[in-house]
């Protein structure tokens, strides 16, 4: 049986090991490409992205990703955003008072966390809203890898979140229709980021 096709879009975003590793581990065919025509083609669409939303942003717009991303979304084609990946799904992210439209996949907007110790970062668990295909036979006692200062706090529209707490609750993890996003990293989150990367890619295969 052929391992579903994973295009782990590369728009300078920053290192891309761990995530492909994680995918192949989880039973994805991965490519590392740039290329729009197999963003659009294949089984799944991976958008990664480390550092600053703005930067993240720009990338993506140089590299015409997100209108991929749109056209995959209006046709029931799935994509998993992972950290900033998952960040600029939302509208519009609000960094140091500057204002960045984003890929506006899910309504809403990512902006500081409201807490004492910035960067969130190491290991949290989050709460699924039942009905979440990522974290399907997942225990909610896992951890999850997180590092980030910034985050959306309200759940779009029609759409399943998980939710985790730190000082304040935001959204740890977001799915409608066929996009899906984390602001954990699963690749760097062990046993349970392979049990929710390989319920990502069982999808595909279905």
């Amino acid at each position: 049986m052929a391992k579903p096709s994973v295009a782990l879009f590369d728009y300078g975003s920053g290192n891309l090991r761990s995530a492909f590793r994680a995918l192949e581990r989880a039973g994805a065919d991965v490519e590392l490409t740039s290329d729009l025509d197999k963003a659009r083609r294949a089984a799944g669409l991976f958008v990664p992205g480390v550092g600053a939303y703005a930067a993240c942003m720009e990338g993506i717009l140089k590299h015409g990703v997100d209108a991929v991303i749109r056209e995959r979304a209006a046709a029931g084609a799935p994509v998993l955003g992972v950290c900033v990946g998952e960040q600029v799904l939302f509208e519009e992210g609000v960094e140091h008072g500057v204002r960045t439209r984003g890929v506006g996949v899910f309504e809403g907007r990512v902006e500081l966390l409201a807490a004492q110790r910035i960067p969130h970062m190491g290991w949290n668990t989050v709460e699924a809203a039942e009905g979440m295909r990522l974290f399907a036979g997942i225990d909610p006692a896992e951890r999850f890898y997180f590092v980030h200062s910034y985050a959306a706090k309200a759940v779009p529209p029609g759409a399943l979140a998980a939710i985790c707490t730190h000082d304040e609750p935001f959204i740890a993890a977001v799915e409608r229709g066929s996009v899906a996003a984390t602001q954990f990293h699963p690749e760097k989150s062990g046993d349970a980021g392979y049990a929710l990367l390989s319920n990502w890619i069982k999808d595909l295969a279905s």
